[in-house]
This record gives C-alpha cells, structure tokens and sequence, in this order.
C-alpha cells in the first residue's frame, strides 16, 4: 500500500512489467468504466448493422447486443488475465470487430443467413487459431519503422469514427452534423483538455470518463440525451446458446471468412505491438501468438452465444495513452463490466444513453493519441542514408487510401477488397513488404538511392550539443576535450548515465 501526492491511498503489488500493477479494487473499476465507455458505441454497432441487415426485430437484435456485450467482456479478461497459451496480458479491451461487417452482410444478404454467418466464423476461426503461432513471427520483422508507421496509421484511421460520432453518429438522422451535435463533441473535448490540465492526478487519469459524464448530463439538460428508455425491457437476461439456431458451414462463406480473420490477425498483431509500445514492457513473438490464440478462441466460441469474430479494440489503445494508466487489471476490470453489461441489459441501456457526440469528443483525443504515440515511435527510426523514409511515406499514404476513397477497390476481386480495405491492414503489409525489400533484401541498395534519401538531412538537436564544452572534438570515434583528454561515452541505460556516479546525467 502507498500514498500518492495527492494524499489517496493505492493498493499495489510490486510489479516488474507496468501493465502488472494493481491500483485496487476502486480505481480498477472507475478506469475500467473509462474503458467501457470508449469502445461501447463501437461494439453495438456491429451487431445493430448485422441484425437490421438479416431483417431481425428489435428484440431479436437486442439479443444480438446483449450477446457482442457478453462476449466482448469474456475476451476482454481472457486477454488480459491470461492462461496458459492463451492471452498476451497486455491491457487490451476485445470487442466485435468491424474488419467482419462487409463480409458478413454480404453473407447473409446472399441467403444464408446467422447461422451460415456463425458456421463461418466458427470455422475460420479454428483455421486462425491453428496460423496463429506461424503468424507471430512477423515480429521480427517490425523494427520502429515498420511499428511506427502501423501505430500512426491505427491513429489516422480511427478519426473519420470519431467525426461521425462528433456528428452525432446515424448519418440518416436529421441531425446528423448539425451544430448542436458537434457543439455537444467540441464541449466534451475541451472538458478533457481542461481536466487533463488540472494539477489532480485522480482527475487527470479519468479525464475522459469525466468530460463524458459532464458531457452526458449536459446534453440531458438541454434535451440531447434520452433515458426514458432505460426501464423498457428485462433486468437480467443469459445469453442463450444456439438462439438464432445451429451454425451452418457453408465453404464458400468460410473461405470468404477466413479472410477477414487474417485482416483480424494483422490488426491484433499491430495492436499487441501498438499498446507494447505506450506500457513500455517487451512484445515477443509467444507473447504476439499467445494474444493470438486468445482472439480465435474467443471468436470460435463467440458464435454459441450469438456474437461474432472478436478482437483488440485500437481506440482503447489511446486511452492508455492518454491516461496513463497501464495496468492490464484495469481492463479486466472493464472486461467484467462488459459482462454485467451482457446479463443485465438495463446496464447497457443506461450506457446507451451516452449521446454518440459526447463519445466524439473524446475520441478526437484518442484516436489522436494513438497516431502520436505512432509518430513518437517513427521519431527514434534513422533516416540517413537509408530508404525508412520512403517506408514510413508510401505505407502510410498506402493506408490512407481507403480513408480517403472508401470506394477505391471495388472493382478489385472480393478478397483483395476485403484485406486491403483496412487502412490498417494495408499500411501494415506495405510496411513490412517495403521493409523486407529495403532492409533485409539489400543487394542492389546504394547509398543516397533516392531523391528522397538525399533529401533528408541530417539535423542535431540543442538536448545533443549541450552537454558539449568548447574545445570538445572527435578522433576516429572518440570524444577528447580541449586538453586532449579522452571524455567516456557510456549507454544510455548505464549508472553513469542515470547519474549513480554522482555527476549528473544528461538527457538524450
């Protein structure tokens, strides 16, 4: 137990990972709700698309979200807590993924149905978990280059979600954009911004959650928010197994299926590394296919009680960004409220309730968060005399595509629309193809081999020279001072450096 400045008390253990920490029970719960909060418009829209797409009643897809509520949270806690094999026990929030919806309307608008769509996922699924460990070892092939630019292109990619929820989410609504929706945003953004500045550290860290509540009470009193609603329908309601009926394997589906689940490999692949990359602790190709595996089963199992393929949510990964807070017991906490939320639907009506331009607001700082832990991240790649810079431009102008022309490969075969609609997935095989060619593949590289290599010069910064005395100069490698005498260069990581050996450290 410790005390922290601000004079509250925090349970912890002593933790040699960051995301190992334990903040107690209370504050667990509060950043969790944070948690819940950020993803819960991006996890009931799916299972709303599908079941007004299958011609479902609204009691019908009500069980639909129930069931993306149950299931998200059980994923959420396989991930995050973790068992043998499975989980990469990082602080991850698992949800319903969009990479499916295409896929699966077109499945059941074709004819077939939930069932053949469940029978689909279940099997593709199976296949997925099977690739898993063979698709962790990408790993090493992504240096910063290839991490950073994939983490800014999650970034990028996820701000058109938060715009339109800005704009008040339905764009068939008839106030949809109206100035009253984005005022709603614009004042839930400066919320976050305000209390996020306030000298409170409690505050500070549920800055989002906070800027949301406010947010949420003010559009109430001014007519924007609705909770009449809330008491219509059961209290307590159990997912039940095989409701819309047995799955159907149908191979056509399953193939089109199997698909989508790579596109939901490379995302979660980039989301493990993305959120390695904020807690600052060590990413490796078991800990990558353990995440992996921990997303397949939950999307094999996840049919049984009528929900779909699951995976990392990328806008959670700017809360712990932008909070701070690391710990992986945090999100399991969201995890279990995320259950409740499934067997209690008066829960998830309440959330509900939160009007879609309050979560805009706050999304513009998450969402932009993201790609500046991406572009903090690009800061450490070297650029001299090598072709990174070429990587980093065209696999982010590659995944800005489909943000800018959603339509751009409609023409394109069905299964190359399906990978390469994802901003992200596309970002990410440009980077680490581009990096394979220029960084691994090096016979016929030159030095300055393109007009873009020549024209990145090189730069120090003032925190680079300041140390330096006059009269300081390099001999072959060697730093001497005026009286030729040799000055030590130590790492970065050594007790010099730290300061330890009493003279104090300098920062670089």
């Amino acid at each position: 137990m410790t005390t922290t400045p601000t004079g509250t008390t925090r349970h912890k253990h002593e933790a040699k990972r960051p995301e190992d920490e334990y903040l107690g029970v209370a504050p667990s719960i509060a950043y969790g709700l944070q948690h819940v909060l950020t993803m819960y418009g991006g996890i009931v829209a799916v299972p709303l698309i599908i079941g007004q797409a299958a011609g479902l009643a609204p009691a019908e897809i009500g069980v639909l979200i129930a069931a993306a509520l149950f299931m998200g949270g059980l994923a959420t806690l396989i991930q995050t807590i973790g068992f043998p094999f499975f989980g990469c026990q990082l602080p991850l929030v698992q949800g319903v993924s969009f990479a499916s919806v295409a896929t699966m309307i077109a499945i059941v608008v074709a004819g077939g149905g939930l069932p053949t769509v469940f029978g689909a996922v279940m099997a593709s699924a199976a296949i997925g978990f099977l690739i898993a460990p063979i698709f962790s070892k990408v790993i090493k092939f992504l240096p910063p280059v290839v991490t950073g630019t994939i983490i800014t292109t999650i970034g990028l990619t996820l701000m058109p979600v938060a715009a339109r929820w800005a704009m008040g989410g339905n764009s068939k609504a008839e106030d949809f954009g109206s100035v009253a929706n984005i005022g709603l945003a614009a004042l839930t953004l400066a919320l976050v911004l305000v209390l996020s500045k306030i000298g409170i550290a409690a505050v500070s860290r549920l800055s989002i959650l906070l800027a949301m509540v406010i947010g949420t009470l003010f559009a109430t009193a001014v007519g924007m928010a609705d909770f009449s609603q809330v008491g219509n329908g059961p209290i307590f309601a159990f997912p039940q197994p095989f409701f819309f009926g047995a799955p159907v394997f149908d191979i056509a589906a399953i193939i089109s299926m199997l698909i989508v689940v790579i596109v939901i490999l490379t995302e979660t692949t980039a989301d493990i590394i993305a959120v390695g990359e904020i807690v600052d602790t060590e990413v490796d190709s078991k800990r990558i296919a353990n995440g992996l595996r921990a997303d397949m089963a939950s999307s094999a199992l996840a049919p049984i009680f009528g929900s779909f393929t699951q995976s990392a949510f990328a806008q959670n990964v700017g809360l712990v960004a932008v909070t701070g807070v690391k710990s992986r017991f945090v999100v399991a906490a969201g995890g279990v409220i995320l259950v409740l939320l499934g067997l209690l639907p008066v829960m998830g009506r309440v959330v509900a309730a939160v009007p879609t331009a309050v979560l805009g607001g706050a999304g513009i700082v998450l969402f932009g968060t993201v790609a500046a832990s991406g572009i903090r991240t690009l800061a450490k790649v070297e650029y001299h005399n090598n072709m990174n810079l070429v990587i980093v431009a065209t696999s982010i102008g590659f995944g800005m595509i489909p943000i800018a022309a959603p339509t751009f490969y409609e023409h394109f075969p069905d299964w190359f629309e399906t990978i390469f609609h994802s901003g992200i997935s596309s970002a990410a095989i440009m980077a680490i193809l581009l990096n394979l060619l220029f960084n691994h593949l090096k016979a016929g590289n030159v030095d300055q081999a393109s007009v873009f290599v020549a024209g990145t010069n090189r730069i120090l910064c003032e925190r680079d020279v300041a140390v330096l005395n006059h009269g300081d100069h390099f001999v072959d490698g060697k730093l001497f001072n005026a009286e030729g005498e040799e000055v030590p260069i130590v790492p970065d990581n050594s007790p010099e450096a730290n300061g330890i050996s009493g003279q104090p450290a300098s920062s670089h």
